[in-house]
């Protein structure tokens, strides 16, 4: 009943957002401006995705090696498109179904599996949290404007003339508050001991110290600057799977490199939203962020729906294939599994 209600929270709140988005929109002119896109572009972002996916599955690999296995990489590669697959039914399943998908295919229990997902997580969120950083550097200007008038607009009324002053003032006020508040806790001994029995703080701190865990486990890969390595090439095939696709419309071919970094940071963050496959979050979020380049807000929706429904299409396809592939094959042997754990 908890997953069927949470499946049902997930469906409903995608459609709410797809419907919010989409509201003002008119479909058949959308539907017509993708006819006339350059589809040639559209095979140029798919395989820059199929690139980030087999990278992922060899950058697993060596996450596995240290704990005694070492799958091989056809095996990797589909166990993560059936993952991706799922997590467009499912939201957050696609996790347990590839580590699931690696136990049938190489036997490699799916606890152990699922701890190197967790720890590769863990890096995933650092490059995105760097790119963030980079990306509100690189464009401080566009997106403080953004904000600030925003903020005038719902709180102020419009108030005010020098939004990327007050950000910025807004922001080193927080600085120092937290400043403050983390030398009061750590001088105060009492204080500090009852806010780390608190529920949500043991939670935290929790998640904190795994984010730390994993990040020192890649002192025992064999390579860690080539594990580093193929966690840049990822994101960099991430940012051109949606770089290219400005070339597709018109509208948007004009956009520079720096648009497409906000399009990579922002969707990101909407792909994280517990709806399958980001659906909804990634639209609203990216459809308005490109309002910042110039585009309309209509022509912000359009992208974000071209983009999105490029990559879900091709996931969906990849993964079923691969989902086929995993139900005809044969399940490994336990024996064979009993003799590469004592082997490694």
């Amino acid at each position: 009943m908890k997953n069927i209600l949470r499946y049902a929270v997930s469906l409903l709140l995608a459609g709410g957002l797809i419907w919010f988005v989409f509201k003002d929109i008119n479909l058949a002119e959308m539907l017509d401006r993708f006819a006339e896109s350059d589809w040639r572009w559209i095979a140029v972002s798919c395989f820059f995705l199929l690139c980030a996916h087999i990278i992922r599955a060899w950058r697993w690999g060596m996450l596995m090696e240290p704990l005694g296995h070492k799958p091989g990489l056809w095996n990797s590669i589909i166990s993560v498109l059936t993952g991706y697959f799922a997590n467009y039914i499912v939201p957050r399943m696609g996790e347990v179904t590839r580590c699931g998908t690696l136990y049938r295919l190489e036997r490699i229990p799916v606890n152990l599996s699922f701890g190197t997902v967790v720890a590769e997580r863990i890096f995933d969120v650092l490059v995105l949290l760097v790119m963030i950083g980079l990306n509100f550097i690189l464009e401080f200007d566009r997106l403080s404007t953004f904000f600030t008038d925003f903020f005038q607009s719902k709180v102020a009324g419009g108030q005010g003339n020098s939004g990327s002053s007050m950000l910025l003032t807004v922001l080193l006020a927080g600085i120092v508050l937290i400043s403050v508040a983390a030398v009061f806790i750590y001088r105060n001994l009492t204080f500090r001991n009852k806010l780390q029995q608190h529920a949500i703080i043991q939670k935290v701190l929790h998640f904190v110290k795994g984010m730390l865990e994993g990040l020192l486990s890649i002192r025992k890969l064999r390579s860690p600057g080539l594990f580093i390595l193929s966690t840049i090439a990822i994101w960099v095939m991430y940012y051109f799977v949606s770089y290219v696709l400005f070339f597709c419309i018109p509208e948007t071919s004009d956009l520079g490199p720096l648009a497409g970094l906000t399009l990579l940071v922002v969707g990101a963050i909407g792909m994280t939203a517990p709806t399958q496959g980001g659906i909804g979050a990634y639209h609203l979020l990216v459809g308005n962020v490109m309002v910042l380049y110039g585009l309309s807000q209509n022509d912000g929706i359009t992208l974000a729906t071209f983009i999105h429904g490029a990559q879900m299409i091709f996931m969906l396809i990849t993964g079923a294939l691969a989902f086929l592939y995993v139900l005809t094959k044969s399940k490994k042997p336990v024996e064979q599994e009993a003799h590469v754990t004592a082997k490694s």
